[in-house]
């Protein structure tokens, strides 16, 4: 008998993206399976149980063996730094992390504020740069920072570019891309290997 396999999620994009891959890759999910309000889904038929989180959630799941495997963006890998295996870039979901701001404002020249809800990211990335920044974390709006005088810049996900626009942004640097990818816990990688293997290579198929 098939070993059930417990997969965390992130809802919104990512979720409908990677529901339609796992279809794709020929797993029977019910139709309804992206409109339901449930955290917890199972897919009997595919030996199945999806767990519904947050995106930041979803690498704490895995790496606490709550779940098997997850889907995860890389921004959040990079950021969150869990102890888990990446298996498969997916290639879905595709972003990219940057920096932006104001078009000709003045720059604290000492030490300027970054906004983001990355500050490993951002902090990482200025170090990088030779750069001595001031990181202001924040959960959400990242754009209205250097609107109200909060920050010189952010360090935030653009996709479309389109809501740095509507806010009077500019995009400066660019830092990484990101699309979504396929870890497991490294416990369950090797006590369920054989299941693990199997959607592995099922995705593989059809990515290709």
């Amino acid at each position: 008998m098939t070993e059930q396999l417990t997969i965390a999620m992130p809802k919104g994009r990512i979720f409908r993206e990677a529901a339609n891959l796992l279809r794709r890759a020929g797993y029977r999910l019910p139709p309804e399976f992206e409109d339901s309000r449930k955290l917890i889904i199972e897919v009997e038929d595919e030996q199945f149980r999806f767990i519904l989180a947050k995106p930041m959630d979803v690498a704490t799941y895995v790496e606490h063996g709550v779940a098997d495997l997850g889907i995860a963006g890389k921004d959040v890998l990079l950021e969150e730094e869990r102890d888990v295996y990446e298996l498969l870039d997916l290639k879905i979901s595709s972003c990219y992390l940057a920096v932006a701001g104001l078009p000709d404002a003045k720059i604290n020249e000492v030490a300027p504020k970054v906004a983001t809800k990355y500050p490993n990211v951002a902090t990482a990335y200025f170090r990088e740069q030779g750069e001595q920044v001031e990181i202001i974390t924040l959960n959400g709006s990242i754009e209205l920072a250097p609107l109200v005088g909060l920050a010189d810049r952010i360090v935030d996900i653009v996709s479309t570019g389109r809501t740095l626009k509507e806010n009077g942004l500019v995009e400066m640097e660019h830092i990484a891309p990101v699309t979504s990818r396929l870890i497991v816990n490294p416990v369950s990688y090797r006590i369920k290997d054989a299941g693990i293997s199997g959607i592995v290579r099922a995705l593989t198929e059809v990515m290709d």
